[in-house]
Order: C-alpha cells, then sequence, then structure tokens
C-alpha cells in the first residue's frame, strides 16, 4: 500500500513536472534579421515569461526547422504546434488566402488594415477547417519592383524572368508579360546572379535583408500591395493548455500584431532609404506604368471575384464603401 501511495505520488509529480516544462516549436520561414521573425522572437519570449515557464516556445527562424511550403502542413498534422506562413502561399487552398496578395487594390497601411479587418472572419474559418486558430499578422512594407534597368512601361518588361511566390504573384507575372519563376526568399540572391530571374515584385526589406544592391541596379516604387505573415496554432494543442496559459498566448498575439503592424509601416521607409544610400537608383513609377498596372489590378479583382462567390463580394463591397 505504501509502495502505491509512493508510485502515485512519484508519478503526479513527473506529471506536473513535465506540464510545467511544457515546450512548443514554431518554425518560421524568414531569418533573423526579418521583422516577422523578431516579432515571433518577442512573441515566444512574452509567453514563456508571463505563463511562468509553463509554457516555453521555440522559434525556428529561417526554414531551418521545416522548410516555408511544408510548415501549415506540419502544424495541421501536429509535427509541430504552431507556425508562421506567407498568407499567399495558401492560395491553393482556398480563394480567402490570395485576397492577400491581390495588387493594387489595397496599397497603403490603412487600406490593407481595412481590408484585413473585413477578410479576417473568413481567413479564420478556413483555417479552421484545417484544425488551425489563427494567433496573428505582421504585415511586410508594400510591394516594390526590382530591375537591373529603368521601366517605364510594361513593354520594358517583356519576355523577362519575374520571381513568383505564391499562384497569385505567378499569374501577376503573366500578366505582366513576364515568365514566373517560383523562387524562395533564402534563393533571391543566387538567383538574380545566375539569371534564373531578371525581376521581382517584393518589399524593401526583401532587398535590403537579402542586400539587393549587389546584383540589382534598380528599385521602383509602385507599392502594388501589402501582404502578410500569418501565426497559427493547433488547435488540438491549443484546447490541451490550461485556461490561462490559452490567454496568456492570446495577449501574447494580440500585442505581436500590434508591434507587427507598427514594424511593418517603419520598415517601409527606412528600408527604402538603405536601398538608395546602398547605391540602388530608386524612382518612382512613370503615369504610364501606373495605369498599366493598375490596369491589371481590376483584372485580378476580378476574377478573384468570380473564385470566391458571395464571399468576395461582401467582402470587396464593405472595403469600398
Amino acid at each position: 500500500m505504501k509502495y502505491s501511495m509512493f508510485f502515485g505520488a512519484a508519478l503526479g509529480l513527473v506529471i506536473s513536472t513535465t506540464a510545467l516544462a511544457a515546450k512548443w516549436d514554431m518554425p518560421t520561414p524568414y531569418g533573423d534579421g526579418n521583422h516577422p521573425t523578431q516579432v515571433a522572437k518577442q512573441f515566444a519570449e512574452e509567453v514563456t515569461a508571463k505563463s511562468n515557464n509553463k509554457l516555453k516556445i521555440t522559434v525556428h527562424s529561417g526554414g531551418s526547422l521545416i522548410k516555408h511550403p511544408e510548415i501549415h502542413r506540419a502544424v495541421k498534422s501536429r509535427q509541430v504546434q504552431l507556425g508562421e506562413v506567407f498568407i499567399g502561399r495558401l492560395g491553393n487552398n482556398d480563394p480567402i488566402f490570395k485576397l492577400d496578395n491581390i495588387p493594387f487594390l489595397a496599397t497603403d497601411f490603412d487600406s490593407a488594415e481595412k481590408l484585413y479587418k473585413l477578410s479576417k472572419p473568413e481567413l479564420s474559418k478556413q483555417l479552421a477547417k484545417d484544425g488551425l486558430i489563427l494567433l496573428y499578422t505582421v504585415p511586410w512594407p508594400a510591394q516594390d519592383l526590382y530591375s537591373n534597368k529603368t521601366v517605364n512601361s510594361l513593354a520594358d518588361l517583356k519576355g523577362l524572368k519575374m520571381r513568383a511566390y505564391s499562384p497569385t504573384t505567378s499569374r501577376l507575372a503573366d500578366l505582366m508579360g513576364t515568365t514566373p519563376v517560383n523562387v524562395p526568399f533564402s534563393d533571391v540572391a543566387q538567383a538574380f546572379t545566375t539569371s534564373v530571374i531578371d525581376a521581382m515584385i517584393t518589399s524593401p526589406s526583401t532587398g535590403v535583408n537579402n542586400q539587393s544592391w549587389d546584383y540589382i541596379s534598380h528599385f521602383t516604387t509602385v507599392s502594388a500591395w501589402i501582404p502578410k505573415n500569418m501565426v497559427f496554432v493547433n488547435k488540438r494543442m491549443f484546447d490541451r493548455l490550461d485556461s490561462d496559459t490559452q490567454q496568456v498566448i492570446m495577449t501574447a498575439a494580440a500585442n505581436a500584431e500590434k508591434k507587427g503592424w507598427e514594424l511593418g509601416k517603419k520598415n517601409s521607409v527606412a528600408h527604402t532609404n538603405i536601398l538608395k544610400e546602398k547605391g540602388m537608383t530608386v524612382l518612382s513609377p512613370s503615369s504610364t506604368l501606373q495605369s498599366e498596372l493598375r490596369a491589371i489590378g481590376k483584372t485580378m479583382v476580378g476574377e478573384w471575384l468570380t473564385e470566391s462567390g458571395d464571399v468576395g463580394k461582401s467582402i470587396i463591397d464593405q472595403f469600398n464603401q
């Protein structure tokens, strides 16, 4: 009887210690120099501190644990508990994920935030189908055009190879008269130096973190759209936590989203200035190029509305009000 009581107490102690030492892994696709990763690390640190070390989240940045294309599946299958992905990468799963990458719809942070709030319920609904809970988003600065020559119109890009990283950016490359080439963030520099790609539309932050001045000469501020990363957690893993720890995660997520949006706005200006300081030619788009790109935007909104149906129409109608 005494042995049984001792064994029971010891087992209880082990279980309690295990609970106190719960460890979660959080893969992210971008390196430590990128603000979404910096936000993720602050989020993880806040959860660990505010949960009194009941839950420790380890951020594995730069695809070091799981590569970007596999993060969504890894969280869905509980290989890891939570993770971060570029929203547009899931565009083939449901049209709502494509909305984040539609060009010339929401081209400044105020309109991007409005569009996010309108689309968030549907975004959360589609993630829930995979057993996931949306925690927070982090926006990138507006997407601009990188090239090795002055681009005054789409004719100047015709026949070039354009970096693509989602279904929507592939479609954009097609409409711009370029050939889309799927190149992950980590391979951008090599892709340019080996002529795998000739141009790309991405944020000034991507340019700074890849030292684009070493292999690209021109940067045109077309402000095509403001995409976001999203962080989500596996619902079954989340539900296993006690209510206090769950609340710690949600509070930390809200703080992370606020910080992420602040950094996105700040970097939009700061990183553009760095590109200029490093010797890149920074240009405003010509009226011809602006007009041509806006026309592409209208085409892509129309295509998205056809694909997304009543749900998409409701979001766009509210956005345009």
